[in-house]
């Protein structure tokens, strides 16, 4: 009966359900999303990606740091790091191509200071041929600075063009200081001791290693012209290279008819020699070099003779760059010049970069005060913290099709990567460059036997008193008031290695 009952109940709910279920299937109208609706999700898709992309960047843009209304901080470049990111390329891909002006490009963004102690001819001449270029410093009369712009302009990779030469009468112990001093072996005598004069003979290691008396004159062992190897002017690198093979000779004098010294090449030269693909060169296959300049009318037959002698830029070298003087000189320059690149500076605030972008300059240089031995800061109360000072002068001057270069800070390699990062087109070195070979001076040595070389700011007294104190709008004070120091580094090998 149990299951009877079971039975009938199971039915009558089944019959219940079927009942209720309707005949057929009815089907679902498809509604379509419209325009509106789908814009929503897409901007909310894209909502939700950015703000996991947010949570995901835990540092801070230039532009954050630099254009927060709330914040008056200066930056230095040690204030700030570079976030590390994915790398998806190899080393050997990275190009570092910056602008040293409007129209000079540079393959590797390094310029040499136009310091009296950083940079003449061997220094611009090593620049260049790395893919940088050299700034010849003004603390030189106007023809001795222009003969330092045409050895680079003449340079010819393989030729040395200014080697040391020694007087006939020297003794063969002042010869060994003078080993000491400059590194070399090998050294032509000429009559009075000067490249360009007549050549007498060469003196190499081999003629004094056994000299018991070290007080007679070099021209008693030096090996006379009439026994030397030489090569006539106007010789090119690969036959010159063939009479040094062919001779088996360590050094190989070019001379002129008049048997005036020319050049001289060395077999350990062109060992090392080797072809410079990232070298800064001319229209004319020439090395580019610039010079510096100041402000005086006295500076405009500078100008005049800098450019007969093929410079292809010049930096107007003052510490306050905004001032009329500057304006009128870039002025007169572009008229008178028009093709030849003019640098002005220093500034460090967009006003003082509008100032002089709009008298016509074609770079600026960028920094007041933070070089390693500039003291402007201090003694003038006056100038800004560097990472700043780039970045807001570069952001103005890229807008205006204006490249900046980064001056002073520089103590590091990083130094240079954070201030190309800010928008600079390049960083200028002072003290990172100071105690190489082909920086001017003797070596000296420390009383524990280290070598140095001397290195002192253009806005101390000993670099003043040879006339740089225009640079810091000194030259008609009767007190010259210090705004650099002079020191010492260590010597740091040869540019071509440590660039």
């Amino acid at each position: 009966a149990r299951s009877s009952a079971a039975a009938d109940g199971s039915a009558a709910a089944q019959g219940a359900q079927e009942a209720m279920a309707p005949s057929a299937p009815q089907p679902q109208r498809q509604r379509s999303r419209s325009p509106r609706a789908r814009a929503e999700a897409d901007a909310k898709q894209a909502h939700d990606d950015d703000l996991k992309d947010a949570v995901m960047l835990d540092g801070h843009s230039a532009c954050e740091i630099f254009e927060s209304k709330s914040s008056f901080t200066g930056y230095t470049y040690d204030d700030l790091i570079c976030m590390p990111g994915r790398i998806d390329f190899g080393v050997h891909e990275v190009a570092l191509h910056g602008n040293f002006t409007r129209k000079i490009r540079l393959k590797t963004p390094v310029v040499s200071s136009p310091m009296d102690t950083v940079t003449e001819a061997k220094m611009a001449i090593a620049m260049a041929l790395e893919g940088g270029i050299g700034v010849i410093h003004t603390n030189l009369p106007i023809e001795e600075q222009a003969r330092e712009v045409a050895k680079v302009k003449r340079f010819e990779s393989g030729f040395i063009m200014d080697p040391v030469c020694i007087l006939p009468t020297m003794s063969v112990q002042e010869l060994d200081k003078l080993r000491e001093s400059s590194g070399f072996n090998g050294y032509p005598v000429t009559q009075d001791g000067r490249m360009g004069s007549r050549l007498l003979g060469l003196v190499t290691r081999r003629d004094t290693d056994f000299v018991q008396d070290r007080t007679v004159p070099v021209s008693s062992i030096m090996t006379t012209l009439d026994r030397l190897v030489t090569a006539d002017e106007g010789v090119d690198l690969l036959a010159a290279n063939g009479i040094l093979k062919e001779s088996k000779k360590g050094k190989l004098p070019v001379v002129s008819k008049q048997r005036h010294l020319v050049a001289l090449m060395s077999r350990k030269d062109l060992q090392k020699n080797k072809d410079h693909p990232n070298a800064t060169k001319d229209a004319n296959k020439q090395l580019m070099v610039a010079a510096a300049i100041g402000t005086r009318s006295a500076d405009r037959d500078r100008v005049r003779a800098l450019v007969a002698a093929g410079v292809d830029a010049v930096i107007i070298d003052s510490s306050q760059g905004d001032s009329v003087f500057q304006h009128d000189m870039v002025r007169w320059i572009k008229r008178e010049y028009p093709e030849l690149q003019v640098v002005g500076g220093n500034v460090v605030t967009k006003r003082q970069a509008k100032n002089l972008i709009d008298c016509g300059v074609d770079a600026l240089r960028v920094g007041m005060g933070i070089g390693s031995i500039c003291t402007t800061q201090e003694v003038c109360a006056c100038g800004r913290a560097q990472a700043s000072a780039v970045y807001n002068v570069a952001k103005l001057a890229a807008s205006l099709g204006v490249p900046i270069l980064a001056d002073g800070g520089i103590s590091s390699p990083g130094h240079i990567v954070k201030a190309l990062c800010l928008g600079a087109g390049a960083a200028m070195c002072g003290s990172l460059l100071a105690g190489t070979e082909e920086t001017p001076g003797d070596y000296i040595y420390a009383e524990n036997g280290q070598r140095l070389k001397r290195y002192r700011g253009m806005g101390s007294i000993d670099a003043m008193k040879k006339g740089s104190d225009d640079r810091y709008f000194g030259s008609g004070a009767a007190l010259k008031v210090a705004q650099g120091v002079s020191g010492t580094v260590q010597d740091k090998g040869s540019v071509h290695r440590y660039v």
